[in-house]
């Protein structure tokens, strides 16, 4: 697999991944317990902040940041 096709193939499974977890967002409040809501809340936060930065490196190798 050359670079160009990598670099693309992770950003596209990136932005597959960043759709389903913005699915789960609005569905979390009707589990109606806090301390999962507060938890599952964490993790989701968590998972898009590293998928950002895995979008953050695939433009350093662009070269466009």
């Amino acid at each position: 697999m050359e670079r160009k096709v990598a670099i693309e193939t992770i950003q596209q499974a990136c932005k597959s991944i960043a759709v389903e977890l913005m699915k789960i967002h609005p569905a979390v409040p009707a589990l109606k317990q806090k301390g999962t809501e507060d938890a599952l809340n964490e993790t989701l936060l968590r998972m898009t902040e590293q998928l950002e930065l895995i979008a953050k490196r695939m433009d350093q190798l662009e070269g466009k940041r």
